[in-house]
């Protein structure tokens, strides 16, 4: 439930007794999305080693486009539009073991590039789309995808090679002899000709031969793979080309979806849009198979053999017991195969969310042997696993050694397994996470970006597999974004410090570089005149004796006037209490004016956030709004008893998660709050989707009870204090009807002291600058009018 952000900025009240007090001016900065100027983005490198792309708009036009530095130069310059996609196509490639060549597809073609020459070479030019190209045998050839099928370029005469042969519907029913055909009676009277007759036992005789020989002389046929009534999904070549794996996925029958309605169109009519499930819906499943080309022959894959597979979670202890004998359902990724193909790995997902496997694969057979098995009673996830049914960082440091991450000791580190010996390393340790890793080109080095410095942080280190030896390449306090150039001896990365934004720098990749700045973003001066602050990085102590992280922002002692805002950011699994410039930059430059006006402003990580580890990330398992919410009151707490805020004048505001926060604050911690502003908020998790729902909370009618406290509209009697609710009505992400069903239910309970506001053109993140100005205008005259008395 990320927010979306676009370069419009900032939200100032047009009451000239506070616009007085703050040197920032109010309409001419929101309706000027190039007031703040534009960050670099999207970073990648060319194929030379020698330049570096990213997407840029120093001219203020109204979309980004490609710039180039070359290293010898340094200088960015706008790549020519005809040159673009090829370039980005190119760094997108798939490169040959021995690094010599990278083959990619661009415009629906599949082209070779010969890294040494730069030579191009052109393999299809067709009207279909060819798409996903691997080497196979080394570099003799190359597959790809046609379609659902695939097929192989030999590199040495150019000859075309189909391997697979899809088919939708049910395979054929075995062909039959002629004794065969026909109704029982005429079965009988042809086996009483061949009984009776030798002219007719002679003419069986020599078609049955003519048949054996014509078989005999015949190229084999391609076998076909039916999809019956199936997607098919993930197909796969090993590479020595002998198999072919495949996924099918069979829709769920009853599964209904939602409709958003679009009232302002530039028909004058209502268009519905199609949107999705809700959380609980029946869900498709999926089956994976093995085609072996050499035996000819297809496998399923069975993993009812998993260890673990009949496991039940622990909260079907809370209802009727459950079949412990149930296999439960899965989705399998991959395989990821070893460089010569002697092993294929699959990553493993347990439908529930609850498992993850990593398992050897036999090609021959489809059996499957358990390397790891990673459990969580919470839900399987955290920086380098992933969520829900997507596969995790995986891979193979040689023919017999798999590297992988996760969660064992509570933070994700890096990992080792022999598949032959099942011996297992770790490589990493410590209370922090690898949030990012690469394997060299020689796979003897791990490039790793961590938050070990400071959970605010994020440094980016050269790790030795054999020595454990660990090197810091960057240096400079806050984030860095980094791309490894091809060839490895070089980063270009994005850097940013609390109140600077994203900025791209260029160095060598070894410890003790010195990193050179090779953009500046076009700033107005009213932006670089203005003393951005750096909000203090605490930690404040929960109330089960937890360090919370916290950005505050404390006004001038003048102007301070003793009231406080606790703002919530939104996705759930976000960090905001970093060293870096916020992705939620409106709320920065917002509290910057809320702290100028003499607020306390307080930025939480509450429980749930990203960056802190598995235990925080899982604490608001089946009570979303618990932890999570006492954390957000113990940040008040703090406020009154640590910062001279007065306890009835503190605020709270957020946007989607933020703002089922909001809902949750004002409604089940009366008194703690006296006014809250809840953007795009979830009112009821049964309406939510089904990904992100599912693994926190389960599913509604499986487990009801982590639903019904979780969910605001559940507590709306309990309102306290003055609310605001903001929500646009094209919302395809939290749906509108999520508001007005809670606005119904407020009317019915009788409530007073709360108002909606609807943005009839908004989708979940907002993109008019006049929709950003009047939201924000509300929220802070709901402050002023409620805070300030």
């Amino acid at each position: 439930m990320r927010k979306w952000f676009l370069p419009a900025i900032i939200f100032l009240s047009t009451n000239s007794a506070y616009a007085q007090l703050s040197p920032l001016t109010v309409d001419k900065i929101m309706r000027d999305p190039k007031w703040i100027g534009t960050s670099p983005d999207q970073v990648f490198w060319g194929t030379d080693n020698q330049t570096v792309y990213f997407n840029w708009n120093p001219e203020k036009a109204p979309a980004d486009s490609l710039y180039a530095i070359q290293l010898k130069d340094g200088t960015p310059k706008k790549t020519a539009a005809l040159n673009r996609s090829m370039v980005m196509a190119a760094s997108n490639g798939v490169y040959s073991n021995d690094r010599t060549m990278v083959v990619f597809s661009h415009q629906g073609d599949i082209y070779l590039q010969e890294l040494k020459s730069g030579k191009v070479t052109r393999i299809t030019n067709t009207t279909v789309q060819e798409s996903a190209p691997v080497f196979l045998n080394g570099t003799a050839a190359i597959a790809f995808q046609q379609g659902r099928d695939v097929f192989a370029w030999n590199r040495a005469d150019g000859s075309l090679t189909q391997l697979s042969s899809f088919k939708q519907g049910p395979p054929p029913p075995p062909e039959k002899d002629d004794l065969q055909k026909g109704n029982a009676q005429e079965k009988w009277l042809k086996q009483q000709q061949l009984e009776l007759l030798q002219v007719i036992r002679d003419k069986k005789t020599k078609a049955d031969a003519a048949k054996r020989f014509y078989d005999y002389i015949s190229p084999k046929p391609l076998r076909n793979l039916y999809t019956e009534d199936k997607q098919v999904q993930s197909v796969k070549v090993s590479p020595d080309g002998r198999f072919i794996t495949y996924r099918l996925y069979a829709e769920a029958k009853d599964a209904k979806s939602t409709i958003v309605p679009d009232y302002v169109t530039s028909t004058g009519f209502t268009t519905d849009i199609p949107s999705r499930e809700k959380v609980g819906a029946p869900r498709g499943s999926f089956t994976s198979y093995v085609y072996d080309r050499v035996a000819d022959t297809v496998i399923a894959i069975n993993t009812k053999d998993l260890p673990g597979i009949k496991d039940q979670p622990d909260y079907v202890k809370d209802y009727t017991k459950k079949d412990s004998a149930v296999v439960r359902e899965v989705i399998i990724n991959g395989p990821y195969w070893s460089d010569k193909g002697t092993h294929g790995i699959v990553d493993i997902r347990s439908m529930d969310n609850k498992d993850r496997w990593i398992a050897l694969l036999d090609g021959t057979t489809g059996k499957l042997t358990s390397i790891n098995r990673q459990r969580d009673e919470a839900w399987i996830a955290g920086p380098g696993i992933g969520w829900s049914m997507g596969g995790g960082n995986l891979g193979w440091i040689d023919e017999n050694t798999i590297w992988f991450q996760s969660e064992t000791t509570g933070y994700s580190h890096l990992y080792t397994a022999n598949v032959i010996s099942r011996e297992l390393k770790q490589l990493t340790t410590g209370n922090y996470e690898v949030q990012e890793a690469q394997l060299s080109n020689d796979k003897k080095t791990f490039y790793i970006v961590t938050n070990e410095v400071h959970p605010g942080e994020k440094q980016f280190y050269k790790l030795n597999i054999a020595s454990g030896k660990q090197e810091r390449i960057t240096t400079m306090q806050g984030a860095h974004e980094v791309s490894v150039s091809p060839d490895e001896k070089w980063i270009a990365f994005r850097y940013s410090s609390p109140n600077q934004p994203w900025e791209l720098y260029i160095q060598p990749n070894t410890a003790g570089a010195k990193a050179k700045q090779v953009t500046s973003m076009a700033q107005s001066e009213e932006f670089k005149n203005y003393s951005w602050r750096v909000p203090e990085l605490i930690t404040i102590t929960a109330s089960d004796n937890q360090p919370i992280y916290a950005r505050l922002y404390t006004p001038d002692p003048a102007k301070k006037n003793g009231a406080g805002v606790i703002f919530v950011h939104g996705a759930g699994y976000l960090q905001n209490a970093h060293r870096w410039w916020s992705q939620y930059f409106r709320e920065y430059m917002f509290h910057n004016l809320l702290t100028d006006l003499g607020y306390t402003v307080l930025d939480v990580d509450y429980r749930g956030s990203a960056g802190y580890g598995r235990n925080w990330r899982t604490g608001i398992y089946r009570f979303m709004g618990g932890k999570d919410l006492d954390d957000e009151v113990d940040a008040a707490k703090y406020l009154a008893n640590k910062t001279g805020v007065d306890a009835n004048r503190i605020g709270i505001y957020g946007g989607s998660y933020g703002g089922f926060m909001t809902l949750m604050g004002m409604f089940t911690k009366p008194g703690t709050f006296a006014a809250g502003a809840a953007l795009r908020s979830v009112t009821d998790w049964a309406h939510y989707n089904h990904g992100y729902t599912s693994n926190i909370l389960n599913e509604p009618y499986k487990d009801s009870i982590a639903y019904l406290r979780s969910s605001p509209i559940y507590h709306a009697e309990g309102l306290k204090g003055r609310l605001l609710m903001c929500h646009g009505m094209v919302d395809t992400n939290v749906h509108f009807e999520d508001i007005v069903r809670l606005s119904q239910r407020l009317i019915e309970l009788k409530k007073d002291n709360w108002e909606l506001a609807v943005y009839p053109v908004e989708d979940h993140g907002f993109t008019t600058p006049a929709s950003w100005t009047d939201e924000y205008k509300r929220i802070l005259k709901l402050f002023n009018e409620t805070l300030l008395k």
